[in-house]
């Protein structure tokens, strides 16, 4: 008998499984077996009901690359940076400069007066240093190592106030300048306060440079020419203390505050006020400016003294427009090329002082502190 049939009527049973359906018991049990079976694989399942169909996502397009933009032009940049500076700049009225410029004047005076102080207590080697000139002078056209008091005040106040205040301006000289810095730094940008120390560094080597010059060179040879002018055709000089010590301070700063072109010219480039191609383009009258100047300070009227001031002063004038164009470069954001410049010094200083050493060894050359330098 086949499982299908009914034992009673011998009528064929429907199969559930065949004709695909259920009878209501076999389908709850298969629905609970089901929802069971969904609420193991999902544990929120049985708490919150039974879940609808899932939906699979819509694809996602990517998001356009959008390009980044581009910087602003530099001059923008520049614009704003200046703009920046300019909010840091110290503004101040006509009055508060005035007294801005009271209290730098009366700081600057009291250095100086603290450096007077010091030097009242070295004032016979102050004077013998002023005298030495003199003396060398005096020694090499054999005449008395002596200079003449005519009153009975002028050594008093050569020595004890007119040598001392010459010695301490020198002393004081960087911080009479760091005064001066201070006095006119509020009016300027942001990048230029930073050349404070370089400025107040070169101006005082400068001033103290030109003054070392003017005592060891410039004015022991003028003093030695004018000194011998008259000396063989029997003149017997006698020289006051008040005319030497005048030709001396006159030469020692003239010559110390002409040491400051190249300041001048760094700071007039620093302004904008002129170019390193302006000055080359007009280095001549530059050139004929210095010798006019030169033989105003040349205590002396001939060609020989004139050359020794005046050179000096054209080579300073040249410097000063290498710094110029130094302060250019960096402005524009390029650099000098230091190292071949040392390296092409250092073979001229080799080439130099081997040539040097074959004219002392081969032709019995010396070498001696008076032109031509190199004498038999």
């Amino acid at each position: 008998m086949p499982d299908n049939q009914d034992p009673q009527s011998g009528q064929p049973q429907p199969d559930p499984e065949r004709d695909g359906r259920l009878d209501p018991e076999s389908a709850a049990q298969d629905q609970s077996y089901s929802e069971g079976y969904d609420a193991a694989l999902d544990p929120y399942a049985a708490e919150d009901g039974p879940q609808p169909a899932a939906v699979l996502p819509a694809p996602v397009e990517p998001a356009p690359v959008i390009p980044a933009p581009p910087p602003p032009p530099p001059k923008e940049e520049k614009k704003d940076e200046e703009e920046d500076e300019e909010e840091g700049m110290l503004r101040m009225s006509f009055l508060e400069h005035l007294e801005e410029l009271r209290s730098r004047i009366i700081k600057a005076l009291l250095g100086l007066g603290v450096a007077f102080a010091f030097c009242v207590f070295f004032t016979n080697e102050i004077w013998k240093a002023v005298m030495a000139p003199a003396a060398s002078a005096l020694k090499t056209l054999n005449l008395p190592e002596t200079l003449a008091q005519l009153s009975p005040t002028e050594a008093f106040s050569i020595i004890w106030i007119k040598m001392p205040v010459l010695v301490a301006l020198f002393l004081a000289s960087p911080w009479v300048l760091y005064q001066v810095w201070a006095f006119i730094a509020p009016g300027l940008y942001k990048r230029e306060r930073r050349l404070a120390v370089p400025f107040i560094f070169s101006t005082a080597a400068l001033f103290i440079l030109g003054g070392a010059f003017a005592y060891f060179v410039a004015f022991r040879f003028a003093l030695t020419f004018l000194l011998g002018i008259g000396v063989d055709i029997g003149v017997r000089p006698m020289i006051s203390m008040t005319e030497y010590v005048d030709l001396f301070v006159n030469v020692i700063l003239g010559i110390a505050v002409v040491f400051e072109l190249p300041v001048l010219i760094f700071f007039l480039t620093l302004l904008r006020v002129a170019s390193p191609r302006f000055l080359l383009a007009h280095s001549r009258y530059a050139i004929l400016l210095i010798v006019l100047l030169a033989a105003i300070i040349t205590p002396t009227p001939d060609i020989y003294n004139l050359i020794i001031f005046a050179a000096p002063m054209i080579m300073l004038y040249f410097v000063g427009v290498f710094a110029s164009y130094l302060l250019v470069l960096k402005r524009e954001g390029e650099k000098f090329p230091w190292r071949k410049v040392l390296v092409v010094g250092l073979i001229v200083l080799a080439l130099a002082a081997a040539l040097l050493w074959i004219l002392m060894v081969r032709y019995n050359l010396h070498w001696v502190w008076r032109w031509p330098f190199l004498v038999r």
